[in-house]
């Protein structure tokens, strides 16, 4: 039984986040997961309304990402394939689902305590989604027990008995096993070379991150690391974009306090939720003078700051939060690439929702001889695909299918998408770099190593001296990284 889910051949991830995953990634042809039943369980028969129902729902979720896929893809999927259409009941599964993606690491190092000679794969989901709905002691502890048992139950009888025992020895020793009671070893073993199995290492258990992942934040975050893995587990928040053709600040805020919505300022027309809410119940999305959108996605189009009758390049626009806000500031003539064509469709509405209007074409940012038209740009935004180590905990299956060879392969992918850009920018023109990763070698070693291999590129001191800007994540915005450079001649 693997110790850690199959890779995935994920290559994009959403820098546009709002609760939900702009950017999905593809999941692995040909693979699916096995629920090993003894007797299959067609999906539209579990009810999501019942809690049995939602445990089972969100076990198929884990049953997907352990086999290499994309979480969300098979969340949707489960929604559109299914009779119930209530969003609330679909809101549980989900929550379930996420929280034990995020509590991965500590549920197979609880598991492989109390079962030290394995669990056999048919139950290994849904008893990850039971230890981490149990993980806090709930009130709801026995209907939680006595519903993950039933659905242990439907996907093999033989092995019922089994996890009722499991989860009642874990709810008698609860606390011992709890995440922060392991904070002391974890540490000491964060401290030196990994020497045994994830499932074993109480690092992974407390911090609830794949190893590799810990030993690389830990080397290149030596004051912040703990902060920034802790940061991982939390749910994330919820940041709003006002449009400021539509409203001012005041006004909106007049509006939510209308509404009996907590909101608060997190930046110039930026809002935050105090409580996240479903996207659309949040007042004025329909009429567009608000936007879904985190906080710290929103420096980008304010950094690369466009002015009126600029030609202005998107480069990875999809799904386009940052091209609608560039759209917002000023009056601009924009191009928005990507490059897939089921990613444009949400672009194109996004543009509809606010009444703005660009461009839009497919293309690859590293080939742009096959769509440009040979004019050059004022500005480009070029939020390039990366591992989306800042954004793991909005999308938490990115701990356990990203491997650490795979930072380097999309540190290639990004050097050749600003090589590929570079020619289009006029003299003068400035391009803006962003990623939501975290790791050094797609941030500040990936410009560092452009700077040097391009005479004509300068990096613009941001707030006038940092020549970049890291944001970790934090209770306000996720983890983000930005660069501006200046084509000299």
């Amino acid at each position: 039984m693997n110790e850690r889910p199959r890779a995935s051949t994920d290559r994009n991830v959403s820098r546009e986040t709002s609760g939900r995953r702009d950017k999905p990634s593809r999941a692995r042809e040909g693979s699916s997961a096995r629920h090993g039943r003894g007797e299959a369980t067609r999906e539209a028969e579990v009810d999501p309304r019942t809690l049995a129902g939602a445990i089972e729902l969100a076990a198929q979720v884990i049953d997907q990402v352990v086999a290499g896929h994309n979480a969300l893809e098979h969340y949707h999927a489960l929604r559109a394939a299914h009779p119930v259409t209530e969003p609330g009941a679909w809101g549980r599964v989900r929550d379930l689902a996420w929280s034990a993606l995020r509590d991965y690491g500590w549920g197979r190092w609880v598991l492989a305590r109390l079962a030290p000679r394995g669990v056999p794969e048919p139950v290994l989901a849904p008893l990850l989604v039971a230890l981490s709905a149990l993980r806090d002691g709930p009130r709801d502890a026995h209907a939680l027990t006595h519903q993950s048992v039933s659905c242990v139950r439907l996907r093999q009888e033989r092995l019922a008995g089994f996890a009722n025992a499991l989860l009642r020895t874990f709810l008698r020793e609860r606390e011992a096993l709890h995440p922060e009671a392991l904070a002391e070893a974890a540490r000491a073993s964060a401290s030196v070379p990994a020497s045994m199995p994830e499932v074993q290492d109480a690092a992974v258990a407390h911090f609830r991150h794949p190893r590799w992942w810990i030993d690389k934040v830990r080397a290149q975050h030596p004051l912040d690391w703990e902060r920034i893995l802790h940061a991982g587990n939390t749910h994330p928040p919820m940041g709003l974009r006002l449009n400021r053709r539509r409203i001012d600040e005041a006004e909106a805020l007049a509006r939510f306090a209308a509404a009996g919505i907590a909101v608060r300022r997190a930046g110039p027309m930026a809002l935050l939720l105090e409580r996240p809410m479903p996207v659309a119940k949040v007042p004025g999305i329909a009429e567009g003078w608000v936007s879904p959108q985190d906080v710290g996605a929103q420096f980008a189009a304010r950094l690369l700051a466009p002015l009126d009758g600029e030609r202005v390049l998107d480069a990875c626009a999809a799904p386009g939060g940052k091209s609608a806000h560039l759209l917002e500031l000023a009056d601009i003539e924009l191009t928005a690439v990507d490059v897939e064509e089921t990613r444009l469709a949400p672009l194109r509405r996004a543009l509809a929702r606010l009444g703005v209007a660009a461009k839009v074409l497919r293309g690859d940012a590293r080939h742009p001889a096959r769509w440009w038209d040979g004019r050059p740009f004022d500005a480009i935004l070029a939020d390039v695909p990366c591992s989306g180590s800042g954004v793991a905990r909005r999308h938490p299956d990115i701990k356990w299918l990203r491997r650490t060879e795979d930072v380097a392969g999309f540190a290639r992918q990004q050097r050749e998408i600003l090589d590929g850009l570079w020619p289009l920018l006029k003299p003068g023109g400035r391009l803006l770099y962003a990623t939501c990763s975290i790791f050094a070698e797609e941030n500040e070693e990936q410009v560092r190593v452009f700077v040097k291999r391009h005479r004509d590129a300068r990096l613009v001191p941001l707030d006038g001296e940092r020549e970049t800007l890291a944001l970790l994540p934090d209770e306000t915005h996720d983890g983000f990284f930005y660069a501006l450079l200046r084509k000299t001649a």
